[in-house]
């Protein structure tokens, strides 16, 4: 098409409400326009590109046996009630009534629809294994919407659910998806992702693992072996430290600590080491807003996804107040001496205290702590049970290698592969019959990956300062012609002709013939990040030849204006199979 009838405006300046590069770029270049808090709508461009990145993902899913089937936007609450989320989850859920007051929910996950959709069919061990897929738009009241595509509430998503009638057989299913997920990644332009160990967060499950790629603006933390091929989530990543135990143990005493309630102000108060003390952090389940009070090495911090996990409940974090019914004193708790409020307080012991001693540590008594806390004699009528409750940190032990050369980075999530298990089709009745007539439930797994925050991905990894930097096989188009000085004749005449013969050789051309000049033309050109960029002027015209630039700068060449289709189709082919 015509640059000159793309609706859409670019420009050059960095919109101040945007964080990261790619939203920036996406919004200067005529891809989207804002509509709402975490909505957007897509312009032509970003519309080609999603649409491009569907059909890779279609074709692979297809690849592995996938169905592509439609689940609705609009989900009556029953499906829900039947799986038990529509109490269970959170405000990200949109639940509303229609005119008969009848209650429904906007679908932010498909698990339910995937099991109502197949489950008569499924009644007999002869249909299985399948898989169905899906690529639909969905709404997740998300509360901190940012980065553009990267988070936001309305979203387009490839979701996916195989059904299974043994472990064994999901366990080869998933290796297959596994790999497709691969193939789709590098088919994008985004080779680099790496898998992680991940948490199945509110869909439930156990193995799981996301495919992450490494960007300083990302918002998940991944932790990373330098020694050997461990990466796992910050949520998922097992936290292993050296427990330190003093040869000798100290008296416990008594400490008067006057307004110190940091481990910070402690540390420097006593002139001892984080590592050297028991801190008490509390949280409040979401359900019943009972106290959990969990202890853990004072220079660690709790994660919050894997005590969530523990207790099978949402948490937020406590506010005590100095006079409070719990009868704890804030900034000053510890676990000698403590007052349980008549056992309504869950205690919780993480993996870091466990074999420790000298731990300075709350008096549960205002403006007091002890020190020379020894957690096996000072708490030996107490029954603790050791749990892993902490956030891995830099240094860390390695739970593969158990090396201490772990390092954390920030990524984006791009995809999403987890195993189910029977956890849906249990609470929803869906049962098959075996091959002795015996019934068993489905065993499932789910593949998701975003369409929109993929594309904002690449972009983030493929940008230089001047706009995005397309792969060939998602780009809007594969070339961008530009007819500088389209005012002279033979300039127009000579574009005008190519533009002709590459669109009917099947090539995808995006033609700037606009009277501009050559800055404004390249800038617009830069921004739409189009990997093959054609350039008549007046000076190529006399020098008989056209000019081929990559988008990325990796060549340049000039090449007659009589085989300058021949040789524009060539690279055009040579760039998309450097995908395949």
């Amino acid at each position: 098409m015509k640059l000159d009838k793309l609706i859409g405006e670019r420009f050059k300046e960095r919109p101040s409400e945007c964080v990261i590069d790619s939203h920036a770029l996406m919004l200067r270049g005529g891809y989207m326009k804002y509509v709402g808090n975490g909505i957007f709508s897509s312009y032509t461009p970003l519309k080609k590109i999603t649409k491009k990145i569907e059909q890779i993902i279609r074709e692979e899913m297809d690849k592995i046996d996938g169905q592509e089937v439609m689940f609705p936007v609009v989900l009556p609450a029953s499906l829900w009630q039947e799986s038990g989320r529509y109490e269970s989850v959170g405000n990200e859920l949109v639940r509303f009534f229609d005119r008969n007051k009848n209650p429904h929910v906007l679908g932010m996950t498909h698990e339910e629809a995937a099991v109502q959709l197949v489950r008569e069919y499924g009644q007999t061990y002869a249909k299985y294994p399948f898989m169905i897929y899906q690529i639909q738009t969905k709404f997740r009241d998300e509360p901190r919407p940012r980065g553009g595509l990267i988070r936001v509430r309305e979203f387009t998503m490839k979701d996916a659910y195989s059904f299974h009638t043994s472990k064994e057989d999901l366990d080869q299913y998933f290796e297959r998806c596994y790999k497709a997920y691969e193939r789709i990644f590098s088919r994008v332009g985004i080779p680099e992702t790496i898998a992680v160990t991940a948490d199945s967060g509110m869909m439930g499950g156990k193995l799981s693992y996301e495919f992450i790629i490494l960007t300083p603006v990302g918002e998940d933390s991944i932790a990373i072996c330098e020694s050997c091929d461990y990466n796992a989530n910050m949520e998922a990543a097992e936290s292993i430290v050296e427990n330190i135990r003093d040869n000798i143990s100290e008296i416990l005493t008594l400490e008067s600590t006057p307004n110190i309630k940091t481990i910070e102000d402690l540390c420097e108060f006593l002139n001892i080491k984080p590592e050297k003390t028991c801190k008490a952090v509390m949280y409040q389940r979401n359900s019943d807003d009972s106290y959990v009070l969990v202890f853990i090495r004072g220079d660690l911090d709790v994660n919050e996804t894997k005590l969530a996990n523990y207790l099978k409940c949402d948490v937020h974090p406590a506010l005590i107040e100095e006079e409070s019914e719990t009868g704890l004193h804030a900034g000053y708790t510890g676990p000698y001496n403590l007052d349980n409020a008549n056992g309504k307080i869950t205690v919780l012991f993480d993996k870091s205290l466990e074999n420790t001693n000298n731990l300075a540590t709350g008096a549960n008594k205002s403006e007091y702590h002890y020190t020379g806390l020894d957690i096996s004699r000072d708490l030996k009528n107490i029954n603790i049970e050791y749990y892993d409750f902490a956030k891995i940190i830099t240094g860390g032990i390695c739970p593969k290698c158990k090396k201490p050369l772990i390092k954390i980075s920030k990524g984006i999530e791009v995809g999403h592969i987890f195993q189910l298990g029977t956890k849906y089709t249990e609470v929803m009745g869906m049962q098959y019959l075996d091959s002795d007539g015996q019934p068993h439930y489905p065993i499932m797994g789910c593949y998701g990956i975003g369409i929109g925050r993929l594309a904002a991905s690449v972009c983030e990894a493929h940008h230089d300062d001047y706009g995005p930097v397309w792969p060939m096989p998602i780009a809007p188009w594969q070339v961008h012609l530009c007819a500088v000085r389209s005012d002279d004749e033979q300039v127009k005449n000579t574009a005008d002709k190519l533009y002709s013969e590459l669109m009917s050789n099947g090539i995808e051309v995006i033609y700037d013939d606009r009277n501009v000049s050559a800055g404004v033309m390249f800038s617009d050109a830069d921004l739409l990040g189009v990997p093959l960029r054609v350039i008549i002027s007046p000076r190529n015209i006399k020098e008989n030849c056209c000019e081929i630039i990559s988008r990325d700068k990796s060549f340049s060449v000039k090449e007659p204006i009589e085989s300058g289709r021949d040789k524009i189709i060539e690279i055009v082919r040579e760039m998309l199979n450097n995908f395949n």
